[in-house]
């Protein structure tokens, strides 16, 4: 069983960004700058390839890192990530341990989620707690299902995040296999945002746009007010809980990402 590493990044001169991540074995990085070029390098114990492309956006270099990787197992990574020494043996590991197993969320170590820590099989809703960074796959089983990063969401298209939700989802509806496995494989900066600018109108706007496209008008508005409650102390002090609530439900209403989708 073979890892692949997927990088995800942008306007890189050099691969150095493979040993700042700490990567040992294969890795397969989509670099969106201005050019289009390929060049790879020796790891520890194996490869690492980049694809310089003139693509624009998160998504799209997704689907084309999982496109061109020649791993079994990939995991999703950005360019503010450290992964740990052991990465690849903690999950090559779990799948092993968990044969039926399509999809396993693991944890960073500066960013853990609020899911029980024992290892579990994730349903929605519980698959909303789940950050692209934890996110691994069977690279066969999601081309074999036709399941790709949706490409109007994420940085890039102006239309906000939860791109690995709707992801995650999609995975769910084809009766592939989640798992949550509490274990580290690494931590992440988050030093910048390419598309979260704070608690303002836009975002919530496009807060409600998203999840009204992934998970319907209902189940969005309900998920809304749990959001303007739950979140309430984080954005208190940038916007007011009753603009929030306007803006989120003109994202449900608007419904402009299914509109864009048609």
């Amino acid at each position: 069983m073979k890892l692949d590493v997927l990088v995800s990044c942008m306007h890189q001169s050099d691969m150095s960004l493979v040993s700042k991540t700490r990567i040992s074995g294969d890795c397969t990085m989509i670099n969106q700058c201005d050019m289009e070029s390929f060049e790879q390098i020796h790891t520890r114990f194996g490869i690492a390839r980049m694809f310089s492309t003139k693509e624009r956006g998160l998504t799209k270099s997704r689907n084309m890192a999982i496109s061109k990787s020649l791993g079994d197992i990939c995991l999703l990574c950005d360019d503010d990530e450290v992964l740990v020494d052991d990465y690849e043996k903690v999950i090559i590991d779990a799948y092993e341990a968990i044969k039926d197993a399509d999809v396993i969320a693991f944890e960073m170590s500066n960013h853990v989620s609020s899911l029980k820590k024992t290892v579990q099989e994730l349903k929605f809703p519980k698959t909303m707690k789940i950050s692209s960074w934890q996110i691994t796959f069977r690279r066969d089983k999601i081309i074999e299902k036709g399941i790709r990063f949706d490409e109007l969401l994420g940085a890039g298209t102006g239309n906000g995040a939860e791109e690995e939700l709707k992801f995650l989802l999609d995975c769910q509806k084809s009766n592939l296999k989640i798992y949550y496995v509490p274990e580290v494989i690494g931590e992440v900066a988050q030093t910048s945002s390419t598309w979260f600018n704070g608690f303002d109108e836009q975002f919530f706007e496009n807060r409600g746009a998203t999840t009204r496209y992934i998970l319907g008008w209902f189940t969005a508005s309900i998920y809304a007010m749990y959001y303007l409650v739950r979140k309430h102390s984080l954005y208190k002090h940038h916007i007011s809980f009753t603009m929030a609530f306007k803006s989120i439900f003109k994202g449900i209403v608007k419904n402009k990402i299914s509109k864009q989708a048609r």
